[in-house]
């Protein structure tokens, strides 16, 4: 069984990428820890146990940072709903989080399975970077860390250069991406154009039937409305899944390479941007593989058989 650990701001994509991760074959997730991004981190912990409820799971959840390391907090509402879940207001989970903080859940974690935990990121990275400046050691004993943030040498999403989860603490981006771990950058580009789900696609997925194919579109409403009207997309965009379909199935990327990537911490219209070194002119030694397309069809393939 593979080990994950993912770490998640827990919102609409988020969630359509946890149902995925506890409906795959051979995957073992050890724990989830929520950080502050998308809604308040209480928020995205109810978000969490909710989704885990819906998959029959009993996954641990721990709470994690409340705030990036420097930034004000800045919520994204405006694309998941007030609640995270498309307005939906799901009733409260039956269960709680654990009491450990998430931090020192993702210490511990890593370091009782050496180079077995592959590290899931599908928020702002804070809860990770926390963990790096407080056992730097643990870098070396990840055994892959899938990151869904960033644009690689692209538009962002939130600002003209910048993808959310990277802007919202680009500090803490900035000691995740120099801290030696084996990194897979998966920018919000990935799911763009054909990867969206169309709206004819999403109607076969709501006619699965299943707890979990219902979730995963009706948590998405406002995503849907965002994707068209602000991103101009030609349907859903699901960025979070995307990385977790790459995290479960790496043979679905079909380009990708090693680059030295840095993270902008002060540029007045760039801030959080993701500078990828693509022709090298830095000369700096390679820190991310950067994930540059995937096969969209069997992304959509991978999402279709998690939710039936």
């Amino acid at each position: 069984m593979d080990k994950f650990l993912i770490d998640t701001d827990t919102a609409s994509d988020d969630a359509v990428a946890l149902i995925m991760a506890h409906r795959w074959q051979d995957i073992e997730v050890e724990a989830i820890t929520i950080v502050n991004g998308n809604v308040a981190v209480e928020q995205g912990t109810k978000n969490a146990l909710y989704t885990l409820e819906v998959c029959n799971a009993s996954t641990p959840v721990f709470v994690g940072c409340n705030k990036p390391m420097l930034q004000e907090t800045v919520y994204a509402d405006w694309f998941h709903g007030e609640d995270g879940m498309g307005n939906m207001h799901y009733p409260e989970p039956q269960n709680k989080p654990r009491s450990l903080h998430a931090v020192d859940v993702i210490i511990d974690t890593i370091k009782s399975h050496p180079n077995e935990i592959t590290l899931v990121t599908l928020g702002p990275l804070t809860n990770i970077a926390t963990a790096l400046l407080r056992a730097p050691e643990i870098a070396s004993l990840v055994k892959r860390c899938v990151i869904m943030g960033g644009a690689a040498n692209t538009v962002g999403n939130v600002t003209p250069a910048a993808e959310y989860n990277i802007w919202v603490d680009p500090e803490a981006a900035k000691i995740v991406f120099h801290s030696g771990m084996t990194m897979e950058m998966v920018g919000w580009e990935l799911s763009r154009h054909d990867a969206a789900l169309t709206p004819s696609e999403m109607e076969v997925i709501t006619n699965i039937g299943t707890a979990t194919a219902r979730l995963a579109m009706d948590c998405n409403k406002t995503a849907v409305a965002a994707s068209l009207q602000i991103q101009n997309a030609p349907g859903l965009t699901l960025a979070d899944p995307v990385a977790m379909a790459i995290a479960l199935e790496p043979d679905i990327i079909t380009s990708q390479g090693e680059y030295f990537v840095d993270v902008e911490t002060t540029g007045v219209i760039t801030r959080g941007q993701t500078v990828v070194d693509e022709l090298n002119v830095l000369n700096q030694t390679s820190n991310m593989q950067v994930i540059w397309s995937i096969d969209t069809q069997r992304w959509k393939e991978i999402l279709h058989q998690c939710l039936s």
